[in-house]
């Protein structure tokens, strides 16, 4: 018997450990079709274009690419959180100040901006197109560069 013992205790473990994982696993899947229902149409996306060189320093911005990919370059005020640990590193983030979250293409920081959004974070925008697309487009002067393509036409 007291051989089983140990046995007994490790399935008990891992049969409750299953279904509290299911629980949570069920919890996440209620608060993100909750966040889908009520959620604007591009999901907090912003373009370059869209942002005047002046509101970068307003905002908090944050790379969610690694730390190599971060000291080759970024957004000037960036800081560097990668995109996993966003929500483990909320505590950095403001909720009363705009969070624009960028990587290399918009792929990995439209997840971890998701996964803000879904934390409750109203505030973030995700960087369309990612730092890649922000270069391409004259970085800090899109805006500027997108309004003199207007004039022009």
């Amino acid at each position: 018997m007291k051989q089983l013992l140990p046995i007994l205790l490790s399935v008990t473990i891992i049969f409750g450990s299953a279904s509290a994982l299911a629980d949570n696993k069920a919890i996440a899947v209620d608060e993100m079709a909750g966040y889908l229902d009520f959620v604007d149409y591009g999901g907090g996306v912003i373009f370059a274009e869209q942002i005047p060189a002046e509101e970068y320093k307003k905002m908090l911005i944050i790379d969610a690419r690694d730390r190599t990919q971060f000291e080759k370059g970024r957004i000037p005020g960036a800081i560097n959180i990668e995109w996993r640990r966003v929500l483990a590193q909320k505590n950095q983030i403001p909720k009363d100040k705009t969070v624009l979250i960028y990587c290399n293409t918009g792929s990995l920081s439209a997840q971890a901006g998701f996964a803000l959004r879904v934390a409750g974070y109203e505030n973030v925008r995700i960087l369309q197109g990612g730092f890649e697309e922000w270069k391409a487009k004259g970085g800090l002067d899109a805006n500027k560069n997108a309004l003199r393509r207007q004039t022009k036409n």
